[in-house]
């Protein structure tokens, strides 16, 4: 009897273990697996937390962690406010300022740029485990119309033979004529093939100057102890796919197989099947109540206890951050509809140009257009919606006043400007 009620006083600590700050995680024992149900809060903070935007920051900046656990950060040329790579990193650290990044990737010791889904800054140890990115987008190329064989094989020995003789060389450094009818995304031939050998691993990103990305034969960017791991195809594929899912906490096999872009769906199904023992199914509650399947580590449980409480400070947010890029799963997890707009027509915009999404917590309670005018050292603000059922108060417009202040100082702005 004594032992029954121990057993259920057990089972009841137990229970309320897995209740915490308001969230539910449901457990259902099946045969030879467990499955878990997530809320949409827990959804949510948990994808936060994940990518470092739930709690504010504090202690010592360090670029290669955050960027390390992110995975990436996407590099983008427009400089609305603050380009998006700077805007990405400052939204994890306040004293990030821009040109820490460029540093860095000039050492050439810790972060390499690459093409995951964009051009993107990676960590340095990630790259024995890029070589089958660099296989795939060349065979990609290779079947590419507009990647004609013989310009490839015109222009390939003299742009290897410059670099290499020269140093370190940006498009400027080179002089062809596009031919034929001018298109917006044509470009000259030594630019395409550049590119060609870029993609393909055989040149890479030695610095960057006023965002000019600068060639140089990738033996001479990547240290030795990186170039040539010996790591096997199936061994690359296993830690791609590790670390996607790793970086999602929860995920399907299509958002698996799109984290880096360089693995198949089949190939992450078949990765799955052959982890069994480390990843379990889960469902999680979307916004809108519908329930969806992914996957998860077994210790996601660990994960979600581990969650910090969510800051109150407000939070601007790049339209190409990690946590929104992928507009459906946004949509899904917070019910936040999202477009960037910089390709639509103006007059046919619902929002603005360059919109950026607010964070409040765990989660968007609004958007606002602004940008800066560096020679006035002024942040104008353009526009400013709020979410749909969401009150405005005196409290939260003080607090994205603070926020457009810090935002400012990113790009040495000190003046913020309402219309």
């Amino acid at each position: 009897m004594e032992v029954q009620k121990s057993d259920c006083i057990l089972s009841i600590q137990n229970h309320i273990k897995t209740v915490f700050e308001g969230f539910l995680i449901y457990r259902t024992q099946g045969i030879g697996k467990v499955s878990l149900t997530l809320d949409n809060r827990t959804m949510r903070r948990l994808w936060l937390d994940t990518n470092d935007l739930l709690s504010s920051s504090t202690g010592p900046l360090d670029i290669v962690a955050i960027i390390k656990k992110l995975g990436f950060v996407q590099l983008d040329t427009i400089q609305n406010v603050s380009r998006a790579h700077h805007h990405i990193l400052w939204s994890r650290h306040q004293k990030y300022r821009e040109p820490m990044l460029d540093e860095l990737l000039s050492a050439r010791e810790h972060l390499f740029e690459h093409y995951t889904h964009d051009a993107s800054v990676l960590p340095m140890d990630m790259y024995p485990m890029w070589e089958r990115k660099f296989k795939r987008l060349k065979a990609r190329l290779d079947g590419a119309s507009y990647h004609k064989p013989e310009q490839i094989k015109d222009w390939k020995d003299v742009l290897i033979e410059r670099i290499t003789e020269e140093g370190p060389l940006s498009t400027k450094g080179f002089d062809s004529k596009r031919k034929g009818v001018k298109k917006i995304w044509s470009r000259p031939p030594h630019k395409q093939v550049l590119d060609y050998l870029w993609y393909s691993g055989i040149l890479a990103t030695s610095h960057r100057e006023k965002f000019h990305k600068f060639y140089d034969l990738a033996e001479r960017v990547i240290p030795e102890k990186f170039w040539d791991a010996g790591i096997s195809e199936a061994e690359q594929v296993d830690w791609l796919c590790r670390a996607a899912l790793a970086r999602l906490a929860v995920g399907s096999m299509k958002e698996i197989k799109e984290f880096w872009e360089a693995k198949d769906v089949k190939e992450v199904e078949s990765w799955i099947e052959a982890n069994k023992e480390a990843v379990i199914p889960v469902k999680w509650e979307t916004d809108s109540g519908e329930w969806v399947t992914s996957y998860a580590f077994k210790d996601i449980e660990d994960r979600i206890a581990k969650i910090p409480s969510a800051s109150s400070r407000m939070k601007i947010i790049n339209p190409f951050d990690p946590a929104v890029r992928n507009r459906i799963r946004l949509k899904s997890i917070f019910g936040f509809d999202y477009k960037l707009e910089i390709f639509v027509p103006a007059a046919k915009r619902q929002w603005g140009y360059y919109v950026y999404p607010i964070l409040e917590g765990d989660r968007f309670v609004g958007r606002i257009e602004a940008k800066a005018d560096r020679k006035a050292k002024c942040l104008n603000v353009l526009n400013f919606w709020p979410e749909e059922g969401i009150k405005w108060g005196a409290g939260r417009k003080e607090k994205l006043g603070a926020e457009l202040t810090r935002f400012g100082r990113l790009a040495n702005l000190t003046i913020v400007k309402w219309p």
